[in-house]
């Protein structure tokens, strides 16, 4: 929200430089031994006068630079060097704001669950599971999918998977023999992404980096196993709507709510709201970055770095994991 003390030279000026810093730590935080592609075009970004000052004509949660780069693949951005990409941006630009302002960066990556199913196991070998932040739901399905921990593999109990999803773990990682089996699931997403749609299939494809070929294979086997069997999607906020769908769940299994990497798009205020509030509805897991939870970066045994994220239980930390769940440090025995 703009500060009402400043002028509006003042105010400008500071967002140029906020946007700037957003895409520089995007490019030295988030790109590294990620997309090279994406490395180049934020690096170009952050220098660029006239690029910023379209960027930040948008509200700024849609400044974000992988919902930005992900708008403009999916016009037909060229993935090429930054010099090529500016000049289609800018050729380009109402396109792409308006396709930002009625999109959400809606990563639906299921290799996360290589930090979520171990803990879910430790809960019982059945649950009732509620994503929040569900995007088409394919992280709702930790028991339909194979995982292999540096060669410790664990495999559903009707035999192994076609999706494989794996980390290289540190630490007493508590694996199963098996996934928990979940008995019922359940999604809630402001707008939710349906694996039938092929509009939104396309959006999810976009969503994956550039160089990501054996994430996009992942992501088409994961939709693959969910058209299936789609999950119960319920349009709605985390503030105000999680309550009625928890009331949907069924009674006499444990109930988990998942919450990977989706409250940092809530202001902090809610985030401090949504977490006093979930405990009471059930078991609750979440995977946050840096900043997102004070309280559970405050227990940490080692003070954390940009670029982190905490994989936790009720509030408490169990381990450090990469974004994607490529990573998975345990410290918790």
């Amino acid at each position: 929200m703009p500060d009402l003390s400043r002028t509006p030279v003042e105010q400008r000026a500071l967002d140029l430089e906020k946007t700037a810093d957003w895409y520089r730590r995007f490019r030295l935080f988030e790109t590294p031994g990620q997309s090279g592609l994406y490395a180049d075009w934020a690096g170009g970004v952050e220098d660029d006068a006239e690029v910023l000052a379209l960027i930040i004509t948008l509200p700024r949660p849609k400044r974000q630079p992988n919902l930005v780069f992900a708008c403009a693949r999916l016009l037909g951005a060229p993935l090429a060097g930054y010099p090529v990409f500016r000049r289609w941006l800018l050729e380009h630009w109402p396109a792409v704001a308006a396709e930002a302002l009625v999109r959400a960066t809606q990563t639906n990556e299921p290799r996360r669950l290589t930090a979520v199913m171990p803990i879910l196991a430790s809960i019982g070998p059945r649950v009732a599971l509620i994503e929040v932040g569900a995007s088409a739901g394919l992280c709702l399905y930790p028991d339909r999918y194979s995982y292999d921990y540096s060669g410790r593999r664990v495999d559903p109990a009707d035999g192994p998977s076609p999706v494989l999803l794996s980390a290289e773990p540190t630490g007493p990682v508590p694996l199963p023999e098996h996934p928990p089996e979940v008995l019922w699931r359940a999604g809630l997403d402001l707008n939710p992404l349906h694996v039938h749609d092929p509009e939104d299939v396309r959006w999810l494809d976009t969503l994956v980096w550039p160089e990501q070929a054996a994430r996009r294979r992942r992501l088409d086997a994961a939709i693959s196993i969910v058209r299936r069997d789609p999950p119960l999607l319920v349009r709605g906020d985390a503030a105000h709507d999680l309550e009625a769908l928890v009331a949907r769940a069924p009674a006499g299994v444990p109930l988990v709510i998942v919450s990977p990497a989706v409250l940092v798009y809530l202001a902090p205020e809610q985030r401090a709201a949504f977490a006093d509030a979930v405990t009471g509805f059930g078991r609750w897991i979440s995977l946050d970055g840096v900043g997102v939870l004070p309280r559970v970066d405050a227990l940490l045994p080692e003070t954390p770095v940009p670029g982190d994220f905490t994989v936790s239980l009720d509030g408490r930390p169990l381990a450090r994991c990469g974004a994607h769940g490529q990573s998975l440090d345990w410290f918790v025995g």
